[in-house]
C-alpha cells in the first residue's frame, strides 16, 4: 500500500532550482511503488465547496507573477483522470460530502512544481481535489479519512503547502544557515506532535503550537497536511527538513 505525502512545495522557481528539496523528492519516487494515478490537494486550489478536477488532459496553469521568463515556459503535461475524479466523488459522497466535477481546472503550481521533480516524465495521471479553507484542519482531517482506501488502489496521495508560511516575514537575503526561532519552534511542534499522533492537540494547533498565527496567518498552506496524515496515519517519518529565506519551512513528511 501507498504512504501518503506532505510536501512543502517552497517558491515556483522550485521547479527550475530545486536546492535541497530535489534528492529527497526524487528519492521518494525512486522508493515508493510506481503509483496508478496522483492525487493532490493544493493550497492554491481554495473554494468554498469541494471540487475536483476531471479533465482529461489538464493544462499546465503558471498561477503566478514576476518570475524569470522560463518559468513560465514550464510545462507539465501529465494526463488527468476521469476515473479517479469519479471514485473521489464516490468516496466523498459516501461519507456525505458532495463533489463538483470540474473538467475545466488546470494543474496550479503547488501540484506540478513538486511532480517536476518527483516525476518528471509526466506519464502518471494527476487529479486535483479543492480546498475547502474555511472549514479548516478538521475537514481536512474527514476528507483524508474518507479518501484513504485509495491507497489500496494505487493512487498516491499529496498534500501540497508548507509547513510555515508568513510571506511578509520573509529575509530574502537569508543564506540556507538562517533560521527564525520563532519559526523553528513552530515546526519542531508540529513534528513532535504528528511523531506522537497527538490528533487533539494537532486539530488545535492554532490555540497550542507556539507562533501558530505568526507563521500562518492564513492556514490555507497548512491544511494541505492534516489530508496527508489522516489518510496515511501513523507514522510519521520526515523526509526532508530545512528553511529558506529564514522562515520559510521547506520539509518533507510521510504517514504510514
Amino acid at each position: 500500500m501507498l504512504p501518503t505525502l506532505f510536501i512543502s512545495h517552497g517558491s515556483p522557481m522550485l521547479a527550475l532550482e530545486p536546492g535541497a528539496s530535489d534528492a529527497p523528492l526524487k528519492r521518494l519516487a525512486r522508493e515508493l511503488p510506481r503509483p496508478n494515478a496522483i492525487l493532490v490537494v493544493s493550497a492554491h486550489w481554495e473554494t468554498p465547496d469541494l471540487r475536483v478536477t476531471a479533465a482529461p488532459h489538464p493544462e499546465t496553469w503558471h498561477d503566478f507573477y514576476g518570475f524569470p521568463a522560463p518559468l513560465y515556459a514550464v510545462q507539465y503535461p501529465a494526463p488527468g483522470s476521469p476515473h479517479l475524479a469519479a471514485r473521489v466523488a464516490e468516496l466523498l459522497a459516501t461519507d456525505g460530502l458532495p463533489v463538483t466535477q470540474d473538467a475545466e481546472r488546470p494543474l496550479d503550481h503547488g501540484a506540478w512544481v513538486p511532480l517536476s521533480l518527483m516525476y518528471p516524465q509526466a506519464d502518471i495521471p494527476v487529479v486535483q481535489l479543492s480546498l475547502p479553507s474555511r472549514l479548516g484542519p478538521q475537514m481536512q482531517d474527514r476528507i483524508g479519512k474518507a479518501l484513504r482506501t485509495l491507497r489500496e488502489e494505487g493512487v498516491l496521495l499529496i498534500g501540497s503547502g508548507s509547513i510555515t508560511h508568513n510571506l511578509g516575514e520573509l529575509d530574502w537575503r537569508a543564506g540556507p544557515d538562517v533560521i527564525e526561532p520563532w519559526a523553528k519552534a513552530f515546526r519542531d511542534w508540529m513534528a513532535e506532535h504528528l511523531t506522537a499522533d497527538d490528533e487533539t492537540a494537532l486539530l488545535d494547533y492554532r490555540r497550542q503550537a507556539p507562533w501558530a498565527v505568526r507563521n500562518h496567518p492564513t492556514d490555507e498552506h497548512l491544511l494541505p497536511l492534516y489530508f496527508a496524515r489522516a489518510a496515511g496515519g501513523a507514522p510519521m517519518t520526515v523526509e526532508h527538513a530545512g528553511f529558506t529565506l529564514g522562515a520559510l519551512g521547506m520539509d518533507i513528511y510521510r504517514f504510514g
